[in-house]
């Protein structure tokens, strides 16, 4: 699609984004007799079904040929869905989808090429690491570690093993964010000097009692490196349907909004910003925490980030959810418009919401001259995931620029529990002078669980 009509789509009287219909490449898997990549979903959960599922059965390229999952009864919608999408497609093709409640077991299937993992945040990057180990390319969803350590372990083992690995930031796969990165780093609106970024806290929750853990669900296993605390369904996620999980506003499973959806907006910031591969050189947040109740994430907030570059950010959810670059010659918003990832999307999609807006209508036109920056082209996350595959280059989304985006979470919701400005050293990935700061960027890992706990791991550090 030309740019201009992109443009027209999205900035008309609607404002609504029209999606390009994807035609998917025809690639060669590795070790797939069938030429086709052959994948196992790791997690079947909501945003497997709804998102990385949905998205990759439609590429010819690629077959799902297992799932893995600790909820047996999630474990067997997952094959279920796989099994009657080929059906349907291929009414005289056999599907038997190969179920395991172990992920480990599935690494060690030759004949899988790939895995995509859908996991609860504090299950990513162990399970990368040891795909990547196992010689498996990935798909893995945001935000890519829970602490500093473990995102260094992650990139470290990605470019030791030689996989491809793409993270699930699709933003970088939507026209908008990139025709909006593209037009600031052509100096479309001057001097960039701010980006201010909309994006919400969560809600506090009730007090929740101890429950029997359900015999079809490994509690145990699912806790994984984290220690061990009582089951009660709103911690884990619904004992039926798939609607938004409990786990989420868990400080024991993630950090909330901060790395829920920040890793989205942190990467499609640092596009425009020209900060991939480095970070702020000091953060300050304020931050509401819950007083009552099991939920404990991080409510309503403000951050400050400075950049060397002299570029101020700030984070905040009285914000409208996107983000808005901001020169001396005039400012560009962009956000989602109408799409979402899945139903329960803590921010719903805004009817009539423009998905790309500016001070002057006519920054959007402008032509990028042949002589000027062009970024990364990319009109699906997971269909350039698959391409990337066949090609063995890097996708849109590599992990160090993964890494670098969870990493500006990571430290902004450090800040917001120490409540004072921290310096920041990008390149060390250390804080200046501040012990108390730096013991926060690993956290204990309860074996057998943990990036630590995986064979050979020193070697990654």
């Amino acid at each position: 699609m030309e740019r201009r009509q992109f443009i027209k789509n999205v900035t008309g009287a609607a404002g609504i984004i029209a999606l390009p219909t994807i035609i998917p490449a025809s690639v060669m898997g590795k070790n797939a007799p069938s030429n086709k990549i052959h994948i196992g979903q790791i997690g079947c959960g909501r945003i497997a079904r709804s998102h990385d599922l949905a998205e990759t059965l439609g590429f010819d390229s690629a077959r799902i040929v297992a799932v893995c999952d600790l909820d047996k009864h999630r474990l067997a919608d997952g094959k279920t869905l796989i099994d009657s999408y080929y059906k349907k497609k291929n009414s005289e093709s056999a599907v038997d989808t190969k179920m395991y409640d172990d992920y480990h077991d599935m690494l060690r299937n030759k004949d899988i090429d790939a895995v995509m993992i859908s996991t609860p945040d504090h299950w990513h990057s162990q399970p990368a690491i040891e795909a990547a180990i196992a010689r498996k390319d990935i798909y893995l969803q945001k935000p890519t570690s829970l602490t500093i350590e473990e995102g260094q372990q992650l990139v470290k083992a990605v470019r030791k093993n030689r996989v491809v690995f793409q993270v699930g930031t699709q933003q970088r796969s939507m026209e908008q964010f990139r025709i909006a990165a593209e037009l600031v780093r052509n100096g479309r609106i001057g001097r960039l000097h701010t980006v201010r970024i909309g994006l919400p806290g969560d809600p506090s929750g009730p007090d929740a009692p101890e429950m029997p853990v359900p015999d079809w669900f490994n509690y145990e296993m699912w806790l994984g490196s984290t220690p061990l605390v009582p089951y009660t369904e709103i911690r884990v996620h619904p004992q039926k349907g798939y609607d938004r999980p409990g786990w989420l506003r868990m400080e024991q499973f993630g950090a909330g909004m901060i790395t829920g959806w920040g890793q989205h907006h942190f990467d499609s910031a640092a596009w425009g910003m020209d900060t991939e591969l480095t970070g702020p050189v000091s953060i300050e947040a304020q931050a509401d925490f819950p007083k009552s109740g099991l939920w404990d994430v991080h409510g309503d907030f403000f951050a400050t980030a400075e950049y060397a570059n002299g570029i101020t950010m700030y984070t905040s959810g009285k914000f409208p959810n996107g983000i808005r670059y901001e020169g001396d010659k005039g400012w560009i918003f962009v956000t989602r418009g109408n799409y979402t990832a899945s139903a329960s999307d803590p921010v719903k999609a805004g009817q009539n919401q423009a998905a790309l807006s500016a001070s002057d209508p006519k920054i959007l036109t402008s032509e990028i001259k042949d002589n000027e920056i062009h970024l990364y082209k990319s009109a699906n996350q997971h269909g350039n995931w698959l391409d990337c595959i066949k090609s063995r280059q890097d996708p849109i989304s590599p992990v160090e620029i993964g890494h670098r985006a969870c990493s500006v979470c990571l430290i902004t919701h450090i800040a917001m529990k120490l409540k004072r400005k921290l310096q920041w050293d990008p390149d060390k990935e250390l804080f200046v002078n501040d012990d108390e700061a730096n013991s926060l960027l690993s956290r204990p890992q309860r074996a057998p669980y943990g990036t630590n706990n995986i064979r050979g791991i020193k070697k990654y550090k």
